[in-house]
Formats: C-alpha cells, structure tokens, sequence
C-alpha cells in the first residue's frame, strides 16, 4: 500500500500577526467612513504619522499608530458605543456636523455630539433619550447657528428654511469668513466656490448633495486657516470630556 496514503495531514497554519495586520486596517478604513473624513484630509493624516500614502505600506506599528489616531479623533469599534439612528439624533447630527464646517464647534465626531447633547438632555446616550426632550438639544445647537451667524429662518417672514436653503445659508456663512480672512476672493459667490473648488459646473438645478460637498469643501479650508468668529468671538471646542474656550 502507497504509504503517501497514510501520511497524517499537517493542521492549517495560523498566521495571527497578518490576521492582525488585516484587523488594523480594517478598523482604519471603517474609522474613515465614521469620522466622516474627506479623502485629502485622511491622506494628510496617514502621511503624517506614518510618512507613506498608503496603509498596505505601513508597518504593523505605523498601522497602530494611525489607528490610536483615529480613536482619538472619536472612533470607537465597540458595538455598545452604536450611534443613535432616531429622528432627534439625525437632526442633532445634521446641524452638528453644519457647526464643524462653520467652525463653531471643533470636534465634529459622534461622541462629542454625545458629550453636548448629555449636558442638554440630562441623558448618558441619546438613544436612550426622551423624543418629548428633543427640542432642548435641537433648539440649542439651532441658537449656536444663529449667535454664528447662519440664519435658521428666511428673515422677512420668519418662517423656517427648507433644508436646502438652509444648506445654501450654510455655505453663504462659511464662505463669508473665507472672504474676512483673505482666503477667497471678494467676488466669489457659493457657485463660483463651487465650481473652482468642486469642479461642479452644470445649468441644472443644484442638488442637497452638492451644497453638501461644497460646504464641507469650505469648511475644511477654514479649518485649515484656524479662523476665529466673527466679532472676536473665538470657536467653541466641544471635545467627549467637555467643553473648553
């Protein structure tokens, strides 16, 4: 009898190091999605702290690195940390996400919403908040819009801004501080923004995508600028261990 027949077969080989590899730069790829980064500002980032443009050419401890980055920017991979996904919660994340591109607040992660929106609520997570106190939150992230300038409602009648105005009020405001701080030119209105900055150029009717590009588009180029408010009022920092001057 062919004694290949009865040779034991060898166990699969383990390899924990690359299945720890792959981990990482999983947990990097979905902290990008989380965090909301754009692609040059995540690039910028991995350049930094790992000096290459691509994770496959990191080192495990470059990996590492980038991923303690992220957490430290508010990512979090524990299922129990789940965002909110009720009406209140999307509302609250809409306009939050709205002040980090006005610059009004500095931290535009999901756990420095939390961290406002516990002081607001009296609540430790807003899934577990009561729906009958979300006007407290939304009514308090709407006053900080409008003490930075982007109006909430048309200011002749008074009645509130459909979502897209309010989107183009956005842009308006944010483009308004570029314009202060000699980043952009006098002239330039939120179509000329958008067509030297996005590269969108149509005659068709603009989409809530669009104005939602472009304000993110500013709002990262006043970022990068560090502006303060108007008036001297300097940006409010929102951080998960509170809130600093």
């Amino acid at each position: 009898m062919n004694a290949l027949n009865h040779a034991p077969s060898r166990p699969a080989r383990f390899d924990a190091s690359s299945q720890h590899r792959r981990s990482m730069i999983a947990k990097i790829q979905i902290a990008k999605k989380q965090l909301g980064m754009i692609e040059d500002d995540y690039r910028q980032a991995l350049l930094d702290r790992t000096g290459h443009n691509s994770l496959t050419q990191c080192s495990d401890a470059q990996l590492a690195r980038m991923v303690d980055y992220m957490k430290s920017k508010g990512f979090s991979s524990s299922p129990a940390n789940k965002a909110a996904s009720h009406p209140m919660a999307r509302k609250a994340r809409a306009l939050w996400i709205s002040l980090y591109q006005l610059g009004v607040v500095h931290n535009g992660s999901e756990q420095a919403l939390e961290a406002f929106a516990k002081r607001q609520l009296q609540c430790e997570r807003m899934r577990w908040a009561n729906q009958r106190d979300a006007y407290k939150l939304i009514e308090a992230l709407k006053a900080m819009a409008d003490r930075a300038g982007w109006r909430q409602h048309n200011i002749v009648t008074q009645k509130h801004l459909t979502p897209i105005q309010l989107q183009v009020s956005l842009c308006e405001q944010i483009l308004v501080r570029l314009k202060k701080a000699g980043v952009v030119p006098e002239d330039w209105t939120i179509h000329i923004a958008q067509v030297r900055l996005c590269g969108i150029e149509n005659n068709e009717r603009w989409t809530s995508e669009d104005y939602a590009r472009l304000a993110a588009e500013l709002g990262e180029r006043l970022r990068r600028h560090g502006q303060t408010l108007g008036g001297g009022a300097q940006i409010a920092h929102f951080d998960q261990g509170g809130v600093r001057g």
